[in-house]
């Protein structure tokens, strides 16, 4: 495998699809639900509130926590999760279901094909946590926040949207910042080109909460689009 991903001809991906476990409610909700709340990756976009709505994205949301609990908060916005992990996606459902959100859709396909495929300044906002800090310096490569995906980034954001990024990784905060604060019309909220508080929306995860018993620190990023 690790062989296969060094072949030269292969994108180079922010990701690794895990065999993870699945559970059995997971995968019914996966079946029944997400056909209705699914976004195509493949087809050309729609918009699936015909431009009645702000739009947010998550990119990643993990097991969905974060997402729904947003989406309950801002009932009069779309809201759009990225994930490729089917267990996180069954979770998602099962929240959505039990809360009765509907304001959702889900692409569960890879990120950074599908943004590329959208028309510029579509978003009010756009959220990243703690995404895959490929720790060692030959994975490196394999990390989301790169220049190119930065500059994609700010084109899908209407200016002043608002970019969140998250990480307990002390490297991967300092590349966040290097690379961000070097994109053209992304402007650091921070007035020293710093790290921010946490944003009022972004609630503390099982995952958080579990990285702060261990004394990990959170470094929360957060940048506006200029014209």
């Amino acid at each position: 495998m690790e062989e296969a991903l060094k072949t030269s001809h292969r994108a180079i991906r922010s990701f690794v699809l895990r065999q993870g476990r699945i559970t059995a409610a997971q995968t019914r909700a996966v079946a029944e639900y997400l056909p209705a709340r699914q976004i195509d990756a493949h087809a050309e976009w729609r918009d699936p509130w015909n431009n009645q709505r702000p739009l947010m994205l998550e990119i990643g949301f993990g097991n969905g926590e974060h997402l729904a609990a947003i989406a309950a908060q801002r009932p009069t916005w779309g809201c759009i999760g990225i994930e490729v992990h089917t267990p996180g996606v069954g979770s998602l459902l099962l929240q959505l279901v039990e809360a009765g959100t509907d304001n959702v859709r889900i692409v569960h396909d890879d990120a950074v094909t599908w943004l590329k495929t959208l028309p510029d300044a579509i978003l009010r906002c756009i959220i990243i946590q703690f995404p895959d800090p490929w720790p060692k310096k030959r994975q490196q490569k394999r990390r989301l926040i790169q220049p190119d995906f930065a500059a994609v980034l700010c084109r899908l954001l209407q200016p002043g949207g608002e970019l969140q990024l998250a990480t307990d990784w002390a490297d991967y905060a300092g590349q966040m910042l290097t690379v961000l604060n070097a994109t053209p019309g992304l402007q650091n909220a921070d007035a020293d080109n710093g790290y921010v508080f946490r944003p009022d929306n972004r609630i503390l995860t099982r995952f958080e909460r579990r990285g702060q018993r261990l004394g990990h620190a959170v470094y929360d990023l957060c940048y506006r689009r200029i014209p």
